[in-house]
């Protein structure tokens, strides 16, 4: 706690001005409690977010994002019904960084809200708390009409890391909207089950090239046993972000029959995608490889020079 803040009386001091009739005062008193760090000056901000001025509310809202617990989610569900879009706004980021899983307690009793707003900011807020009993309202608001609502639920659901849920995360990667099916694709990164890596095989193929990158990126968390030949053919998408996320997961799987594939794309005008390639090539150290990178040890790009000398040194170890 701050020094200057050594008791009670001195928070309820600050408080004090949460009462004065200008609005000023008042905005300046809940950020003195802020400043405080003390866990007593909760009620206080709290009261605060009821304040009739909405700049008083608006600075209560972002003012509880340094305090935690179940208060705190309370306070901030009331700001999350709020009438200014400011101070549903600013709620919704200060619920983000709750980090104590009994904060999650009021946000859960808000999952049946009519609110799509304070839905996903709920949903938003449990994330990173890992409630396992936010698991089975998020896996039952996949099938909610609200898009927003369907991705923050998925979220939950990949952050509890739960094997039960696979079947939900695995459908969730053919939903309507290609946000969630990305969000969906990610979340399957902490599975090492085979359907999952078949799952994202699939998506490899998806029409959108988010969600191609982003399967691409996920398969090697799954253990990538039967993404070799896939991920190779993704070296060929259409967009290069998908190129360059292909390229890095092949290199971490170390499929060495892809390095030639690899190498000729390193011509490339796409500074990026030179220094993954260049990268990727290091970390396959395929002997005879060093035809790809020899022109661009003098590359225009600072970063993709320093690649391609790093890789030309790992190749150079491997053959030695």
């Amino acid at each position: 706690m701050n020094a200057i803040f050594e008791d009670f009386d001195d928070i309820e001091d600050l408080a004090e001005a949460l009462d004065d009739p200008d609005a000023g005062a008042r905005i300046v008193a809940v950020m003195d409690l802020a400043d405080s760090a003390d866990p007593a000056a909760i009620p206080y901000i709290a009261k605060a977010i009821t304040d009739i001025d909405e700049g008083v509310r608006l600075k209560a809202a972002q003012a509880l994002t340094d305090f935690d617990g179940p208060e705190t989610s309370a306070a901030l569900i009331v700001a999350l019904k709020d009438t200014s879009e400011r101070v549903r706004e600013a709620a919704a980021v200060s619920l983000t960084e709750l980090k104590d899983p009994e904060a999650g307690t009021p946000l859960l009793d808000c999952l049946d809200d009519e609110d799509e707003f304070v839905i996903v900011a709920a949903l938003g807020g449990l994330k990173e708390l890992r409630r396992p009993e936010a698991l089975g309202p998020a896996i039952n608001a996949l099938v909610n009409v609200s898009t927003a609502i369907r991705g923050a639920a998925v979220g939950v659901i990949g952050w509890l890391q739960d094997e039960s849920a696979l079947p939900a995360l695995m459908s969730a990667t053919t939903d309507q909207s290609s946000d969630v099916r990305r969000v969906a694709v990610a979340a399957l990164g902490f599975s090492k089950n085979e359907r999952s890596e078949q799952t994202l095989i699939k998506s490899l193929e998806d029409e959108n090239w988010q969600v191609r990158e982003a399967s691409a990126e996920t398969l090697p968390k799954t253990g990538g046993i039967n993404a070799a030949d896939p991920l190779i053919t993704a070296l060929d998408d259409e967009y290069w972000q998908v190129r360059l996320k292909a390229a890095r997961s092949l290199a971490a799987l170390k499929i060495e029959k892809a390095a030639d594939k690899i190498g000729s794309m390193i011509t490339t005008q796409i500074p990026n995608l030179r220094k993954e390639c260049s990268a990727a090539l290091g970390e396959l150290a395929v002997p005879g490889t060093e035809k790809y990178l020899i022109d661009f040890v003098d590359d225009g790009d600072p970063d993709v020079r320093k690649n391609v000398r790093w890789a030309l040194e790992k190749i150079a170890q491997k053959a030695s």
